[in-house]
C-alpha cells in the first residue's frame, strides 16, 4: 500500500493505492492529515478507487480520518470505492457516517456546499 497527498484548492485529498490494512501506512496516513489539519485545511477527499481490500484496522483509519476533520469542523468524503470496498462499507453501516461520491469532481463539490 501507498499513498500521496496533496492541496488542492483548501481540499486535502489522499489517494490511496493498495490494500488498506492499517498497521504498514496507517501511521504515514494519520501524520498527513495531521499536518494538514495543522495548516487550517478541514477538507478531506480520500480517492479510494484503487484499493481492493481493507481489514479492520484499515477501516480504523478511516474512521479515525473522520474524527479527526470532524472535530475541526470538517468533512469527509470517500471517492470511487471498489464493488467491494462498497460492499464492506454498506456491510458495517460505515455509508451512515461517511460521505461516498463517484468522482472526485462531485466530491469536492459536495465538500464546497
Amino acid at each position: 500500500m501507498d499513498f500521496t497527498s496533496k492541496d488542492q484548492d483548501g481540499v486535502f485529498i489522499l489517494t490511496l493505492n493498495g490494500n488498506l490494512i492499517g498497521e504498514e501506512v496507517g501511521s504515514g496516513i494519520l501524520e498527513a492529515a495531521n499536518e494538514a489539519v495543522n495548516k487550517g485545511m478541514v477538507l478531506c477527499l480520500i480517492d479510494i478507487e484503487n484499493v481492493k481490500y481493507i481489514n479492520s484496522s484499515g477501516i480504523g483509519v478511516l474512521i479515525t480520518l473522520l474524527t479527526k476533520f470532524r472535530n475541526h469542523e470538517g468533512e469527509v468524503v470517500i471517492v470511487k470505492p471498489s464493488e467491494h470496498v462498497n460492499k464492506l462499507l454498506i456491510i458495517t453501516k460505515l455509508t451512515a457516517i461517511f460521505k461516498i461520491a463517484d468522482s472526485v469532481e462531485e466530491a469536492i463539490k459536495e465538500l464546497k456546499s
